[in-house]
């Protein structure tokens, strides 16, 4: 059973402040969807949130992260979801997603969507890589008009497929 939720979700562009926050989202998702896929070690690393605020702090002071859209989402005051795009480094796409992670007990609660929407217009032709296995995010982002379109990769030692999305007219 997940967290209670009592009001309702918003999704906003993030801030600097927000990056010890999308720290601790960041490494709770990994934590609780790739838990088999990626070693303990990694995962389990007690300066793992750390190098992830260091991230987030980069890429939200950084100018080169000015083309990124980032974004999190709150419920409460608090961030419960994150995601972030910019240009794509990969693939048939102009735009890459290259984050959308949600703590556990937000699957569902149209987080997901809003940081999706928040992440990349209709207009954008789409990229994005997806663990495999992952099938609640795979149905996700079939739900969202993406398609594997064939190519795979193997990093941090989980496969991942390639999924993509023609801009929506």
């Amino acid at each position: 059973m997940g967290p209670e939720v009592s009001g309702e979700i918003s999704v906003r562009p993030a801030v600097p402040s927000d990056a010890a926050a999308m720290a601790r989202v960041h490494v709770a998702s990994w934590r609780s969807t790739y838990r088999g896929l990626m070693p303990d070690a990694l995962l389990d690393d007690p300066g793992f949130v750390g190098r992830r605020e260091g991230f987030w702090t980069a890429e939200l002071t950084d100018t080169r992260s000015d083309r990124n859209r980032i974004a999190v989402a709150e419920l409460d005051g608090e961030v419960v979801g994150i995601a972030m795009s910019g240009p794509s480094t990969d693939g048939p796409a102009a735009v890459q997603l290259y984050v959308l992670y949600l703590l556990d007990g937000h699957h569902g609660s149209g987080a997901g969507s809003a940081l999706l929407d928040a992440a990349l217009t209709t207009t954008d032709d789409a990229v994005l890589w997806v663990a495999d296995p992952n099938p609640r995010a795979q149905a996700f982002y079939r739900k969202h008009g993406f398609t594997f379109d064939g190519v795979e990769q193997v990093e941090d030692g989980v496969r991942e497929r390639r999924m993509v999305r023609p801009r929506q007219e």
